[in-house]
């Protein structure tokens, strides 16, 4: 009798919070597995945390079994990577505004602005402090995450970089010759993302954060354009965004 009032309060707790299965999810549900698995899953790890998320609650939210959930993904670790993955492949997706624009400051000031609004999301914020949190406990996940937040938007940043250098006379800068794209792609996210990014992480509005994007990022392409050999932008100008750099390392180290 004990165990069973001991279920049946589990039972009640879990309906509280919605996370009871009841029967086969509905036939328009039925489709989409994977991706209901990793919206739930996302839902769940924003909500708790990866150590308080659980497989049985990412289940409940999906409305999928857990055995389900095992065949796709072998473990909490594997989905919160997978969740993580996506996130970066969405945020990642930049041929649309690879040639908008009619200079290069207009096409690099659209990129930048779109992966700035990509990152200041709740979603990516709160998935990038979850992954820190847990650095010390799952130093793997913490590596892989930081792996893919910067690898991939390096990669395809370094293609619209090479379809510019092919169309634009900026290809004669020697940032811009073949083999050191991804390296100037990498310093162009570090110029443009990291101050910003930093600012959210450490818990800064992100609607102000976005309303900012504008004339931070004209400020970042205007001083990056200089440091590849274009455009006479004023000494003062191409200070703001190395003074803000200089900023957050020093918030970081204190």
């Amino acid at each position: 009798m004990e165990g069973e009032r001991e279920m049946e309060a589990e039972t009640a707790s879990k309906r509280a919070r919605g996370v009871v299965r009841g029967g086969r999810p509905p036939r328009g549900l039925a489709g989409r597995v994977e991706e209901r698995i990793l919206d739930a899953a996302a839902h769940v790890f924003l909500e708790h945390g990866f150590r308080g998320a659980s497989v049985d609650e990412i289940a409940g939210v999906a409305c999928a079994g857990k055995p389900t959930i095992y065949v796709r993904f072998p473990g909490k670790q594997a989905l919160f990577t997978a969740v993580v993955e996506r996130l970066v492949r969405r945020n990642t997706n930049l041929e649309a505004i690879s040639c908008s624009g009619a200079s290069i400051e207009e096409r690099l000031d659209a990129l930048a602005a779109v992966v700035l609004t990509r990152v200041l999301t709740p979603e990516t914020i709160g998935l990038i402090r979850v992954a820190v949190a847990e650095a010390r406990r799952f130093p793997d996940l913490a590596t892989s995450v930081s792996r893919m937040g910067r690898q991939r938007p390096t990669e395809a940043l370094a293609r619209v970089f090479g379809e510019l250098a092919g169309s634009n006379d900026i290809g004669g800068s020697p940032a811009f010759a073949p083999d050191r794209l991804p390296e100037t792609a990498r310093r162009f996210l570090d110029l443009v993302v990291l101050p910003m990014l930093m600012r959210a992480l450490f818990g800064e509005d992100l609607a102000a954060l976005r309303a900012e994007i504008g004339p931070h990022v004209a400020g970042s392409v205007a001083f990056f354009l200089a440091a590849c050999g274009r455009g006479n932008t004023p000494a003062r100008e191409l200070a703001t965004p190395n003074a803000e750099l200089s900023a957050n390392r020093d918030a970081v180290a204190g």
